[in-house]
């Protein structure tokens, strides 16, 4: 029974919260889900549980062992589980389960030693557990056992072999111990294995390094909060630049991602997040870029110099005559998305630093120009995978300074605006093609769609784990 809880943990984990940037909900289509998972991975396994030996005293004076018990038949009904506001957590509820059991007995009685083996039937075990959730200090999920109560409804015991028909007359005393040893036995192994989980919680990282710029931090922003219906966790889900850990200039907004329950899970995306983002890869210097004569691709047959630039800037072959120049291009800003209903938006605020390489070497400053540019698209889910596509609304191109002179900006601003919409091309060409969607090694979304809204994009999603996956 408990592993389903592992499994229903394993599927919250396949989006990493009402939180300022990740919010995902599990609803009870996922719970059950879970459930059904979890008594599926039980009942495979049965046949190879093996249970510890079963020492006592009959009467106060025989000494018995049952050794090597193992199961041989096993009537598993489904458990019901049900999020449980009260604990914050969830009620897993299993009655009825019979087990058959064999195994091998053996007695002492001063100095007089018999053996043989017996069979062992346990009917009508009912076991109810409450987990509650809750979060660590650190941000991580956190598990533990509220309740637990479980009951032994009858045992029936036949022994074989040895002087076994003289113990006949004790099988009661036989039967009444054991079913209060399993009966005892049930809860503290349930418990046993919260705090196994616990353990392994614990263990996971509520960082991650996405690459050598950038981190992602995901912790709990605050306790899950469980009603009748769904869980809802919140995630901090900001990135950071590694050398440069500082805070956004922006703020992140609250949002509320809408319950579907016809979905197993229900996740949001904060523009908060995906500025974030941007805004560590500004700080890590990823936004640059030096362009010079030898990226112009020769199949353009021209060269970056001062001579070509001249129909663009007359006066510049004639102060710097045929030096070659290199082109320093950065982002004045983080660039910014905004999420709308049907449509993420981004602004992009750009700069370059134009120079004249001299003889010797060194580089002679030339003009600042500000490129500004403003682009629409939009995201969905097809085929099992997350495309988009993005169109350029805008792009001005003004003169901050010059070295050189005035000099009309409008030319230049028209040959940006041709080879921006050839580079979109290319972006869309790929973008069309899509990613895979996330997915965990044993966790896969299905039947997944998307929806914009105003500063965060939601993911409705079904999930499938994987038939040969493993909850140890």
């Amino acid at each position: 029974m408990f592993p389903s809880i592992i499994a229903l943990l394993t599927l919250i984990s396949v989006a990493c919260g009402q939180g300022p940037g990740l919010q995902v909900i599990l609803t009870n289509k996922g719970l059950q889900y879970g459930k059904h998972v979890g008594a599926g991975w039980i009942q495979d396994r049965l046949n190879n549980i093996t249970f510890p030996d079963i020492s006592g005293k009959v009467l106060g004076a025989i000494h018995f062992t049952l050794t090597g018990i193992t199961i041989t038949k096993c009537d598993f009904p489904e458990p019901s589980v049900e999020f449980y506001q009260d604990a914050t957590g969830f009620k897993t509820s299993m009655s009825g389960l019979s087990v058959a059991l064999a195994g091998w007995w053996k007695t002492q009685f001063g100095i007089i030693h018999d053996g043989g083996s017996f069979n062992l039937a346990i009917f009508s075990v009912d076991v109810t557990s409450v987990v509650g959730l809750g979060k660590d200090a650190d941000g991580r999920l956190s598990v533990t056992s509220v309740s637990c109560d479980a009951n032994v409804g009858d045992v029936d015991m036949q022994f074989y072999g040895g002087a076994s028909p003289i113990f006949k007359p004790f099988v009661k005393y036989f039967k009444g111990r054991i079913r209060g040893e399993i009966q005892r036995h049930i809860c503290p192994k349930l418990e046993e294995a919260i705090v196994m989980i616990e353990e392994q919680l614990q263990a996971m990282n509520v960082s991650y390094d996405v690459d050598q710029d950038v981190t992602l931090e995901f912790p709990l922003t605050d306790l899950p909060v469980v009603n009748a219906s769904s869980m809802n966790l919140g995630l901090k889900g900001e990135f950071y630049s590694i050398k440069h850990h500082e805070e956004p200039p922006f703020k992140p907004q609250l949002f509320a991602v809408p319950e579907q329950q016809g979905y197993m899970l229900s996740v949001g995306l904060s523009e908060f997040t995906l500025n974030s983002a941007s805004y560590g890869y500004y700080l890590a210097g990823l936004f640059q870029a030096l362009i010079n004569d030898s990226v112009i691709p020769p199949s353009l047959h021209m060269h970056l110099n001062t001579s070509e630039m001249g129909p663009f800037i007359p006066q510049l072959p004639k102060m710097f005559p045929d030096l070659l120049m290199n082109l320093q291009v950065y982002a004045r800003d983080a660039p910014l998305f905004s999420f709308q209903p049907g449509a993420i938006k981004l602004d992009f605020h750009g700069a370059v630093k134009a120079f004249a390489i001299q003889p010797n070497h060194t580089q002679t400053p030339l003009f600042n120009l500000n490129v500004d540019s403003d682009f629409s698209g939009k995201v969905w889910v097809a085929d099992g995978k997350l495309k988009a596509s993005m169109g350029m609304n805008n792009l001005t191109v003004t003169l901050a300074s010059s070295e050189v002179g005035p000099f009309k900006t409008d030319a230049i601003e028209k040959v940006a605006k041709l080879g921006s919409t050839v580079f979109m091309a290319k972006v869309n060409e790929i973008l069309g093609k899509g990613a895979d969607l996330p997915r965990m090694k044993q966790v896969v979304p299905v039947n997944t769609v998307l929806q914009m809204d105003m500063g965060f994009i939601a993911i409705f999603s079904d999930a499938q784990v994987l038939t040969d996956g493993d909850f140890d």
